[in-house]
């Protein structure tokens, strides 16, 4: 009978990916740990129904279809979220929205903040996590990406989370005011060949492309942060790596204050950080 190193051996895809959905058709439910839990039992015999959905597994990725979505899982900022194609899979690159964001959020933070088209919700239940005492509203127009961001909410414990199912601002009091707006949005303009590679022509159209020339995200933020951000607070957006000088323009333009571009580790304009004047 074959054992789990035999699967390990599987030379069809990536050593890692391999190793990913090895440990999920074995029912190991953390895949971060998954190469030390497998190496422990590396000699042990491969349940033929466990190689079934192995195989399974090996050929869909071989179609194209996310590890995230195989999986239901992915590590963001330490933790685990579960993923499903009602959502964008979280990246490491947004990572550093979460960086500049808790620099400007004090330990004892116990204000509001505002994620504006939540997804999977790692943005909000990762900034509720590491400030605890704030109040965090997560929006979101996709109810399928809004019950998403839910159970992550519930399975991390971020009761300080708050899921709402709107628009962009809309079904916000015209009197909210939150100290931190922060959204990772549709950024990728409509027709981008990239959108029919890899990953994303798995992934919603909805939290890719943006409705008219991947700027049209930024408009609606900038309009609802003049509304709704507190004196002072902060906006904080990721964006397109081509996109290091239109997004800081446009915040500039409708009257922010101490725009600043931010690069991710491979150098390329990542994020951009604002001001309520």
């Amino acid at each position: 009978m074959p054992t789990i190193r035999d699967a390990l051996n599987d030379n069809r895809l990536p050593r890692l990916e391999t190793r990913l959905l090895l440990a999920h058709a074995l029912g190991h439910p953390r895949p971060a740990h998954a190469h030390a839990w497998l190496l422990a039992r590396d000699t042990e015999a491969l349940p033929v129904d466990a190689a079934g959905r192995f195989d399974a597994l090996v050929e869909r990725r071989i179609a194209g279809e996310p590890i995230a979505y195989l999986t239901g899982h992915r590590e963001f900022y330490g933790r685990d979220f579960g993923c499903s194609p009602a959502a964008l899979i979280p990246r490491p690159e947004t990572e550093l929205l979460i960086d500049l964001a808790l620099e400007r959020l004090p330990a004892d933070f116990n204000g509001r903040i505002l994620d504006v088209g939540t997804g999977t919700g790692c943005i909000a239940i990762t900034l509720a996590l590491e400030r605890p005492r704030a109040q965090v509203t997560a929006l979101d127009v996709s109810a399928d990406a809004l019950s998403l961001a839910s159970e992550n909410a519930i399975a991390l414990g971020a009761t300080n989370v708050r899921c709402v199912e709107s628009n962009w601002f809309v079904a916000l009091d015209t009197n909210q005011r939150f100290d931190l707006i922060v959204s990772n949005p549709p950024y990728v303009v409509p027709g981008d060949a990239h959108l029919t590679q890899g990953d994303l022509r798995y992934e919603p159209a909805i939290a890719l492309a943006d409705a008219v020339d991947g700027l049209e995200s930024y408009r609606q933020l900038a309009a609802g942060a003049q509304r709704h951000l507190a004196p002072g607070g902060w906006v904080i957006v990721e964006h397109g790596y081509d996109q290091g000088e239109s997004v800081p323009n446009l915040l500039r333009a409708t009257a922010f204050a101490d725009v600043a571009l931010h690069r991710d580790l491979a150098g390329l304009p990542r994020v951009t950080t604002a001001r309520h004047p």
